[in-house]
C-alpha cells in the first residue's frame, strides 16, 4: 500500500486557505492547520487556530493576509490545546485582533453564535468530547465544517480524559452528522491532516470506530482486564507506541463511560 500523500495546506476552497504550522508529530500529523477565512476581494479575514507559539508561522499567516490587502478582524479557537492556541496571544499582538474561545465573556463564543466578517458568516457548533471546550464552525458559503480535533483528516482523535468525555463526544458526532447531506455540509476542514471531501461518510466512520472500540474495551473487562494498562495491552496492541499516551486517555474515558452506563 502506498504512503498517503503528504498534506501541505494551501488554498482549499473559495473562502478557506490553510497555513500549515511547522509542528509535525504523532499527534499533530503534518502539523496544525491554521485556517484563514475570507471572501474574495474582502479586506477583513477570520483566522481559526493560530497554532503553536512559533514566530515564523505566525508571521507567515500575517504575510498571507497582508498580500491580499486585508487585515485580521477575528481570531477564533477550536479549543485551548497548545498546538492550536499557544500562539494566539502573540498573534493578537501582531494583528490587533481579538481572540475568541468558548466562554461566557462578552467577546467569547457560544453554541449558535455567528461570526460575521467581510461578507462571510461562520456559525459556531459546540462539539465537546475531545475536550470540554471543543468547538466546530460551519462555513456555509463553502458547505464546509471546520472541526479542530473533533474530526481529523487522517486517523482518529483522542478523547482527552478527564477534560474530554465520551458521552459528550458521541453526542457531538451525532450533531455533526445531522449537519451533513445534500445542500448542507459536504466537506471537513480539520485541525490536522488533509481535507475530507465526504463529511457524512467520515463522521459515520468515526461513530462506528468509537462503538467498536467501546465494545472491545467491554470485552477486555469481561476477559479479566483490571485497569487502563491491561486494556491498552489487550485492545490497542496494534497502535504505535508513540501514541500510547493518547490511547491511555481514551481508555480512561471509555472506562468512565462504561462505569456510568
Amino acid at each position: 500500500m502506498s504512503a498517503p500523500t503528504p498534506w501541505r495546506g494551501g488554498p482549499i476552497t473559495r473562502h478557506a486557505t490553510c497555513v500549515l504550522a511547522p509542528n509535525p508529530g504523532p499527534m499533530t500529523l503534518e502539523g496544525t492547520n491554521t485556517w484563514v477565512l475570507m471572501a474574495p476581494e474582502a479586506t477583513e479575514a477570520v483566522v481559526i487556530d493560530p497554532g503553536p507559539q512559533d514566530e515564523g508561522h505566525l508571521q507567515a499567516v500575517c504575510r498571507l493576509i497582508a498580500a491580499r490587502g486585508a487585515r485580521v478582524r477575528e481570531t477564533i479557537l477550536t479549543h485551548a490545546h497548545l498546538d492550536h492556541a499557544a500562539g494566539a496571544p502573540r498573534f493578537a499582538e501582531l494583528t490587533g485582533s481579538r481572540v475568541r474561545p468558548l466562554g461566557r465573556g462578552h467577546a467569547d463564543l457560544a453554541d449558535g453564535s455567528v461570526v460575521r466578517v467581510g461578507g462571510l458568516e461562520i456559525r459556531v457548533v459546540a462539539t465537546p468530547g475531545h475536550t470540554a471546550d471543543s468547538l466546530s464552525f460551519v462555513l456555509e458559503a463553502d458547505h464546509a465544517l471546520l472541526t479542530g480535533d473533533t474530526v481529523l483528516g487522517r486517523g482518529t482523535t483522542v478523547v482527552a480524559h478527564p477534560d474530554g468525555e465520551l458521552a459528550s463526544y458521541f453526542e457531538s458526532l451525532e450533531r455533526l452528522q445531522a449537519l451533513t447531506g445534500p445542500g448542507a455540509v459536504t466537506t471537513i476542514l480539520p485541525g490536522h491532516g488533509p481535507v475530507i471531501p465526504d463529511a457524512r461518510a467520515m463522521i459515520g466512520v468515526y461513530r462506528q470506530h468509537r462503538r467498536d472500540r467501546l465494545e472491545q474495551v467491554r470485552q477486555a473487562l469481561a476477559d479479566g482486564a483490571q485497569d487502563v494498562e491491561d486494556v491498552l495491552r489487550r485492545v490497542y496492541a496494534e497502535v504505535p507506541r508513540e501514541v500510547w499516551p493518547a490511547a491511555r486517555l481514551s481508555i480512561a474515558a471509555q472506562l468512565d463511560y462504561l462505569a456510568r452506563s
